[in-house]
């Protein structure tokens, strides 16, 4: 199947910035949220993050030539963005729908029964979920749009960051599975496969090893600081798992983990593996929920990249 037009539900930060990548490479692009205030915030993350893209790729060209380059090559990737409050009105020509909104299954469930009564039988539903199931966003869905539904997992900030995360469903085709991977390498990025299971690949192997770190540091068997040294210097992360936790926040860990746990009830994962961390669920009651906040596992006075101050 050819894709085309792109509908985007949600402008907020990953929203906005598969948006950005569509544009970019050619796709056309309806942004959609429920208040015009979150579109136009939207749009102003992607109009600054074009203005750093559009720096970088027009540095070899000097002086005002070169601005009126890049200039001229925002407005054409703008040009390829409508936006809109209406769904069923931004669903009404669009091949492929990616989901960005909270993570919330409820709320994802009812925008996806509504979009299957809008959207062409042909389109393509996605979520861009982090860590719920794709089988059970997509279960108010016909039985003939399961065939078309799958995970499209983007991670943030979109422009910069090159993986996207396929996931095939029990009822992705695999054609809707092939045309998915054909978007994302047009969108310049670079697809893996996964099954839909919990956290996929890289969230089934972060959230256990980043809930692991908090219980060594809860034993007092190394300090957060040391555990983040340990694993930057010795395993050559770009990032521990503490700075990583106070970047993801405490309380979407907490979140993910939740959800996991009802999982774990059903046999899909280990149990001991999402159990319950006393100083994890402490430091979001006490609203320390890292970055987001100022204060985490540690406290940040200044973030430029993963710069932290203990």
């Amino acid at each position: 199947m050819s894709v085309k037009n792109i509908t985007v539900f949600g402008a907020g930060l990953m929203g906005a910035g598969i948006a950005q990548v569509a544009a970019q490479n050619g796709f056309k692009v309806v942004l959609s949220d429920v208040t015009e205030k979150a579109l136009q915030n939207g749009l102003q993350i992607i109009q600054k993050s074009l203005a750093r893209v559009a720096k970088k790729r027009f540095a070899a060209v000097s002086g005002q030539e070169g601005d009126g380059e890049g200039a001229g090559w925002t407005r054409e990737v703008l040009g390829n963005i409508k936006t809109g409050t209406d769904a069923g009105q931004a669903v009404s020509s669009s091949d492929l729908v990616v989901e960005a909104i909270v993570e919330n299954l409820e709320i994802k469930r009812n925008l996806f029964g509504f979009l299957d009564r809008k959207a062409d039988p042909r389109c393509i539903f996605a979520s861009n979920t982090s860590s719920l199931s794709i089988g059970d966003i997509a279960g108010t869905c016909s039985a003939e749009r399961l065939t078309r539904f799958g995970g499209f997992h983007f991670f943030n900030p979109v422009p910069a960051m090159k993986l996207v995360e396929v996931i095939k469903a029990q009822h992705t085709s695999q054609e809707t599975f092939d045309t998915l991977v054909a978007v994302a390498k047009k969108m310049e990025k670079v697809p893996v496969s996964a099954k839909d299971t919990p956290g996929f690949i890289t969230g089934r192997l972060l959230i256990p090893y980043m809930l692991e770190a908090i219980r060594m540091a809860e034993r007092g068997d190394a300090s957060p600081q040391d555990i983040d040294t340990a694993m930057e210097l010795g395993a050559g992360y770009p990032m521990g798992p503490f700075k990583l936790l106070d970047l993801v926040g405490l309380d979407t860990t907490t979140f993910i983990s939740n959800g996991w746990r009802e999982k774990a009830e059903r046999g899909e994962i280990p149990k001991e593996l999402v159990a319950k961390i006393p100083m994890l669920q402490k430091l979001v009651d006490e609203g320390k929920l890292g970055r987001k906040t100022g204060q985490g596992f540690y406290n940040v006075s200044r973030y430029d990249g993963p710069q932290y101050r203990s």
